[in-house]
């Protein structure tokens, strides 16, 4: 893994097993507007985000209450040079135990500082995992994006564009 790749953690006093579901509940904390199944190996999916950004994902990697790895089989983003940028791309989650806390160390490989789209996707990132996603799993409801419903200031400033 590149030290160069995207990567927050987040702590939490909820099991492994809530985590998991969690992450795997993608409509719950990142987007509702997810088309397809999020949770199981070699299932696909599709995120979108008004005209801003879309893009198609395969689980490549599930391990239960442990690893769950996503790749980017195809993306379109509006406002880089490179539509294409993060095709190729692994957003990674992974869960460990200790001492009755749970952590996730989220990061998502190939996303790195040299990407046009770097400091958004960063932002966003960061606010999907660490709010989001961070709610989802201790209230049981998240703050996805949805039609009409940015979360981020950039998409805010984007979807204005």
């Amino acid at each position: 893994m590149n030290t160069q790749d995207f990567t927050t953690t987040l702590i939490t006093n909820h099991s492994p097993e809530d985590v998991f579901n969690a992450i795997t509940n993608v409509r719950g904390w990142w987007s509702e507007e997810i088309k397809g199944n999020t949770a199981k190996l070699n299932d696909e999916f599709n995120y979108h985000y008004e005209d801003v950004h879309r893009c198609k994902i395969k689980l490549t990697e599930v391990i239960p209450n442990q690893k769950i790895v996503w790749l980017i089989e195809e993306n379109y983003f509006k406002f880089t040079a490179d539509e294409k940028e993060w095709t190729g791309t692994k957003p990674t989650f992974e869960i460990t135990e200790n001492d009755g806390q749970t952590a996730l160390r989220f990061t998502h490989i190939g996303l790195v500082p040299d990407y046009e789209c770097f400091e958004i996707c960063r932002d966003s990132w960061t606010n999907y995992i660490q709010n989001s996603l961070k709610k989802l799993i201790t209230t049981g409801k998240g703050q996805p994006n949805g039609k009409d419903k940015p979360q981020t200031e950039n998409e805010k400033r984007l979807s204005e564009k």
